[in-house]
């Protein structure tokens, strides 16, 4: 086993396990947070792969731009947080373990043996061959992505468009 395939493991447990801990969670702001450890994990096996450009936009645009959006909607949405702090200590463990095992692996990753080559095979093609190659191999997985995407979409629409009951702080005594 080298020293890639170890790494490779590794991250994809951490992976696994971040996204169970962000699925089962139920306060949201707990999720989130797992879930950009999951993306940060997934950053990380793509520059293990050979893109580190795919590494940087999984950060930029997945674990960045796209969660502060989710943290947004959690805010919107008014979730409760429980007690008044936003994270309770037993759930800073968690956070703290995953964030100090990324750190090494990703400190591994970058200092490792700088003699290692690692040559990959550059693919290359238009736009139109892409789509042709996808469309003809994957179309069932497009599918199901399309089709989970309109669930999603629906989700969201039904969430926001039910009505909430207000608190008994927000109603005035002629209101029942």
């Amino acid at each position: 086993m080298t020293i890639y395939s170890f790494i490779f493991y590794i991250l994809a447990t951490l992976i696994l396990a971040t996204t169970a801990m962000a699925i089962t969670r139920r306060n949201m702001v707990h999720a989130v947070i797992y879930l950009i450890f999951s993306f940060f994990g997934s950053a990380m096996l793509f520059y293990l792969f050979g893109a580190p450009f795919l590494a940087v936009l999984e950060v930029i645009i997945y674990a960045g731009a796209i969660m502060v959006l989710f943290l947004f909607v959690v805010i919107m949405m008014k979730s409760d947080t429980g007690d008044g702090r936003l994270f309770a200590l037993r759930q800073w463990l968690p956070v703290a373990v995953f964030g100090l095992v990324y750190l090494a692996i990703g400190m591994g990753i970058i200092a490792g043996d700088p003699n290692s080559k690692i040559f990959l095979k550059t693919a290359r093609a238009t736009p139109s061959v892409f789509g042709q190659f996808i469309f003809k191999n994957h179309w069932l997985s497009i599918e199901v992505i399309s089709l989970l995407l309109f669930v999603a979409l629906v989700g969201a629409l039904i969430i926001g468009r039910r009505a909430r009951k207000p608190s008994t702080a927000e109603t005035t005594e002629g209101e029942s």
